[in-house]
């Protein structure tokens, strides 16, 4: 009885001892003992920002993954990420390490890529994303402060003035100083002024309270909003025309764009040339009357023997009459 106590009680110790093995080593491998094997990137960046080994990785903003382990590679910074072989990153996904808080520490943060983008093959890099850190957040608005101050001194410098000089201000009461007798005849010649037109004095004053005055410009307005649209019908008409013209409409339209119309009012003129230069020359009948004085000289004889004539056959009978004419005329 004795001995299967003892033995119970070896056998019980064993199993706790190998439970607490097992537990032990669970905690120290954190639990990953039988897990499949993960998938690892490769991420480099400038500056790691106090990025260290055991750090989440995120995607989305889910724990995917954890930072294996930090090394420097030539003039960079590699953090090889060890992800989840169940979570696909695509190849088109960017990594960027993200502050976890204003005191908390640094992650990877992996954003989900394109839809239907191929994954990343194990040990493959990820494309990666510079982020400002807190430090460098901090020094960039110390930067800004210290513009920010430099710009004020030089406005307060600008308004208030310096050793070297008076400022903005200095200079404005000097200018209002010195011109206030100016300053003061300017307001009282608008005072006068506004109150010529306020009794309606000059023309202005009577543009202003004259209600006929005011018809009477109102009527004109009226009469060159009409002008102008009859000049806005005769321009309309016009175009009109020029519409007819191009098109060879109406007479105009034919003598411009119809070819034997101009065929015809060359030749005309032509015509008219030649019988003008023969005239000028004396050429035929209608020339030689222009040209020769003989004819004009025979023409003159004539008609005075015409006026004998007519004053003889007043005195004389028919028969005398006619004799008279044919002794005349030949």
């Amino acid at each position: 009885m004795n001995t299967m106590q003892q033995t119970a009680r070896v056998g019980l110790f064993f199993l706790l001892g190998v439970a607490l093995v097992w537990v032990t080593f669970e905690t120290l491998s954190d639990g990953k003992i039988f897990e499949e094997h993960t998938h690892t990137l490769i991420a480099g960046f400038n500056d790691l920002k106090q990025l260290k080994t055991g750090d989440e990785v995120r995607l989305a903003g889910v724990k995917v993954g954890s930072v294996e382990k930090t090394r420097l590679a030539g003039r960079r910074a590699e953090a090889v990420l060890e992800i989840d072989p169940k979570v696909p990153i695509a190849v088109d996904a960017t990594a960027s390490i993200v502050m976890s808080g204003l005191i908390g520490g640094n992650y990877v943060s992996i954003d989900m890529g394109s839809p239907g983008a191929p994954t990343l093959p194990d040990g493959a890099e990820i494309k990666t994303l510079e982020t400002a850190d807190l430090n460098t957040l901090m020094t960039e608005i110390g930067g800004l402060g210290k513009q920010l101050q430099d710009s004020l001194g030089s406005f307060s410098r600008a308004l208030n003035g310096d050793s070297k000089g008076g400022g903005i201000i200095q200079k404005l009461d000097k200018l209002v100083t010195d011109n206030s007798a100016r300053v003061d005849a300017t307001m009282s010649n608008l005072q006068d002024i506004t109150g010529k037109i306020n009794r309606g004095e000059g023309t202005l004053g009577k543009l202003v309270n004259d209600p006929k005055l005011h018809d009477e410009l109102l009527a004109t307005v009226d009469e060159i909003k009409a002008t102008a649209t009859q000049a806005k019908a005769f321009v309309s008409s016009a175009e009109s025309m020029m519409d007819q013209i191009k098109s060879g409409q109406g007479t105009i339209g034919t003598l411009v764009y119809d070819q034997k119309s101009a065929d015809d009012i060359k030749a005309s003129i032509a015509n008219i040339k030649s019988v003008s230069e023969k005239l000028a020359k004396g050429e035929g009948t209608l020339g030689k009357l222009i040209n020769d004085p003989g004819l004009y000289d025979s023409a003159q004889v004539t008609i005075k023997k015409v006026d004998r004539t007519l004053d003889g056959l007043s005195d004389s009978g028919p028969v005398t009459a006619v004799g008279i004419v044919v002794n005349a005329l030949f």
